[in-house]
């Protein structure tokens, strides 16, 4: 971006899944980096989450010192609450998976914010979902009501939102980390490869062929899984440890702990390419070696062999391994974290996130009723 950042402080108002709870969420991660970015520049942000049981009984970060966190129960609970702060925002952004989606874009379109974007942190499965008719999270024919529809996938899907979906400016704005909270520990190496991820049924055929039988072609090798709703019918094997649940705090030294660390993306990603989870600049920041699954762009992110290894099956895995020597593994580490810090921590992604509202000049006629009722 090559656009100034404001003269004057801007105030920011979020609706997001969480930021009070990451459990069983990725979201939660990726909006402490980027609002803790953009308190770092001077400006300032309120972030609204629906009310859910799940998050309610599992907040680790109830009172953010980045910003402020506020409530609501329905959309028009938001609008009642909070539609003061919505009207006299610099801009808006409305995340993805927001329960009741299109009532609460339409809530807040109708409510003519100054500037209104939308940040998909779900890029290539909002596409597939909307592609299927399934608009859960946002309609359509909502996608043209954002000034900016910002995408943590980059490449081919910007040009499929402003072609086949008709939004006016489609912009990435991939995940990203804080070094101040992912960095390396110094803790002693507890296992030799492991995974950070919430269960997923796409995710796990994966996870099966470049973990767990890994772990049963080296059963003197430790490993370990952490992360919540994995079903009890899958068999471990007795070498792989299974942790409900590692929160943020404690991420960087659970990362420091592993020789290497596997990333493993969802199949809608993997076809879509160029989309970078959180957790592979996490890990990438704490100096922990990443073995990864393989999708267009991810060379390009972090070059193969260089910054990271990348496995098309287990023999890979178990070779990289066996194979990989102290001082290999040092300089996989250092070039990836070198590459993230340069280019992806929150304070970078923040300045790209402010420089793109900055470029807008404010509401247009697309957010009218008019527009709304299509």
């Amino acid at each position: 971006m090559t656009n100034p950042a404001p003269s004057k402080p801007m105030t920011i108002v979020v609706i997001g899944l969480s930021l009070s709870s990451s459990w069983g969420n990725g979201h939660a991660t990726t909006f402490r980096s980027l609002l803790r970015g953009t308190r770092a520049l001077g400006h300032r942000a309120l972030f609204l989450e629906c009310e859910r049981p799940w998050f309610a009984a599992n907040r680790d970060m109830p009172h953010p010192d980045f910003c402020e966190l506020a409530y609501f129960d329905t959309p028009e609970d938001l609008v009642a609450r909070h539609g003061h702060a919505i009207r006299q925002a610099d801009a808006v952004i409305i995340g993805s998976y927001v329960p009741d989606g299109p009532a609460v874009i339409a809530a807040v379109a109708a409510l003519q914010p100054e500037r209104l974007c939308f940040y998909d942190i779900d890029t290539p499965v909002t596409l597939r979902r909307l592609q299927e008719g399934n608009e859960e999270y946002i309609a359509r024919h909502q996608v043209p009501l954002f000034d900016v529809y910002f995408s943590f996938s980059g490449g081919a899907n910007l040009d499929r939102l402003e072609t086949d979906y008709r939004a006016r400016r489609a912009e990435a704005l991939f995940c990203s980390v804080d070094p101040d909270l992912y960095r390396p520990t110094g803790a002693p190496r507890q296992w030799d490869l492991g995974y950070l991820g919430t269960y997923s049924d796409d995710r796990q055929p994966v996870l099966k062929k470049l973990l767990i039988e890994p772990a049963r072609r080296l059963p003197e090798r430790k490993f370990v899984v952490a992360g919540a709703q994995y079903p009890s019918s899958i068999e471990w094997p007795d070498n792989v440890e299974r942790i409900e649940h590692v929160p943020p705090a404690e991420h960087a030294d659970f990362y420091s702990r592993q020789r290497f660390t596997l990333n493993v993306t969802r199949q809608d990603m993997v076809r879509a390419g160029w989309s970078p989870s959180v957790r592979l600049f996490e890990a990438a920041a704490c100096a922990t070696p990443v073995i990864s699954d393989i999708w267009p762009g991810l060379e390009e992110l972090l070059p193969d062999g260089e910054a990271i290894i990348l496995a098309p099956d287990g023999d890979a895995v178990v070779a990289a391994l066996r194979e990989t020597d102290d001082a290999q593994l040092a300089a996989i580490a250092e070039a990836a974290r070198q590459r993230v810090m340069s280019g992806h921590t929150g304070l970078a992604r923040a300045r790209e996130l402010i420089a793109a509202l900055a470029s807008l000049k404010g509401s247009s006629a697309a957010t009218t009723a008019s527009a709304i009722d299509q």
